[in-house]
């Protein structure tokens, strides 16, 4: 009897352990009720796929997502290049797969502006979603530098929105002069007046895409369910996201962001 009862409990806890809800964080690039739209299909996908419940978590502002993230809150998260090495030494998240369209910054102006060329953008006022936006703050800010020695962080003449569609309303709004953002975000602007007010001024160089990762929390045999799921995803679900492919990814994708952010000696949060 006694076994009896010790096998259901194991069988309940195993049960138990394998159907709870794992949180899934994105960090909240454009705004909540857009995210929530383009993510909820793919997040009905992973659960009818690995057979896991999953809560999909869009904070407010990205300030709130890295909060939670380097508190280690999220079991799995979609993050930037940055998050990710951050997370990874604080709290050992584990890249696995990212969309294979690299990573690439902009800056957008208004198209009625008489911002034409770089030369043009100094002592303009620059709006960027938030300080450790990878490609829309830390490498438009890193290449202006080295490229043509506009160095916004000195002049303080910035200021931090948010999210990504905040910067392009407000560029097309007359808010700044000059909006930090990345292709894939652009792209998937769904505001079209907004859109087509603006024209993008300067493209970055191209680096490893956002990677999904996941605490180590999360066991070895699930981690494996969602990969497949990821690698195996309806194409119209990735057209949602604005993704092209899902590719396989590791830690070492990311060394060269961390020697970004070595060079441009950034703190480890």
């Amino acid at each position: 009897m006694k076994s009896i009862l010790l096998s259901f409990f194991i069988s309940q806890l195993i049960s138990s352990s394998l159907y709870a809800a794992l949180t899934f964080g994105v960090v909240p690039q454009q705004s909540p009720l857009i995210l929530i739209k383009s993510w909820t299909p793919v997040i009905q996908y992973l659960e009818k796929e690995t057979g896991q419940k999953i809560d999909l978590k869009i904070e407010s502002s990205i300030s709130k997502f890295e909060e939670i993230l380097y508190s280690g809150g999220y079991d799995i998260a979609y993050m930037n290049p940055y998050h990710y090495i951050v997370a990874n030494e604080k709290k050992g998240y584990n890249s696995k797969i990212r969309d294979e369209k690299d990573l690439v910054g902009i800056l957008v102006v208004n198209k009625n502006s008489n911002l034409n060329s770089i030369i043009d953008i100094k002592d303009k006022n620059f709006l960027f979603a938030s300080a450790n936006a990878f490609a829309a703050t830390l490498l438009t800010k890193y290449e202006l530098s080295k490229k043509y020695n506009i160095y916004i962080d000195k002049n303080k003449t910035f200021t931090y929105v948010n999210s990504h569609d905040s910067v392009y309303k407000g560029i097309a709004r007359g808010i700044g002069d000059v909006g930090g953002g990345i292709e894939r975000t652009f792209n998937a602007l769904d505001d079209m007046e907004v859109k087509e007010s603006l024209k993008i001024l300067y493209k970055t160089q191209s680096y490893p895409s956002h990677p999904i990762a996941f605490n180590p929390s999360v066991s070895e045999d699930i981690q494996k369910r969602f990969v497949n799921a990821f690698m195996n995803i309806p194409k119209n679900l990735l057209e949602d996201l604005n993704m092209i492919h899902i590719i396989k990814a590791d830690d070492a994708t990311y060394d060269i962001v961390r020697d970004i952010a070595k060079e441009l000696s950034l703190p480890k949060e």
